[in-house]
């Protein structure tokens, strides 16, 4: 998903992604070519670990903060319910 949006970022379309494929296989051959896709997907693996842990460290600092503005919220619907009555 992460290539298909990068692809996307750059306006890439089929014929210009075969021919970067072909150059690619021309610089480095057939037997290069599954080492270096084996270090793009380790690479990607990496880059969605960090975006996780990112997303994670942050669930987690915020947290306290969204339940305190949630009690905060409830109270002051509580203080409303009982003006009206």
């Amino acid at each position: 998903m992460i290539v298909s949006n990068f692809i996307l970022f750059l306006n890439l379309g089929g014929g210009e992604i075969i021919l970067i494929l072909f150059v690619i296989l021309l610089m480095f051959g057939g037997k290069g070519i599954p080492s270096i896709a084996k270090a793009l997907g380790k690479g990607i693996r990496e880059f969605k670990n960090a975006t996780s842990d990112i997303q994670r460290d942050i669930h987690q600092s915020t947290g306290g903060i969204t339940q305190q503005v949630n009690e905060q919220i409830q109270e002051i619907k509580k203080e409303i319910d009982i003006e009206k009555d």
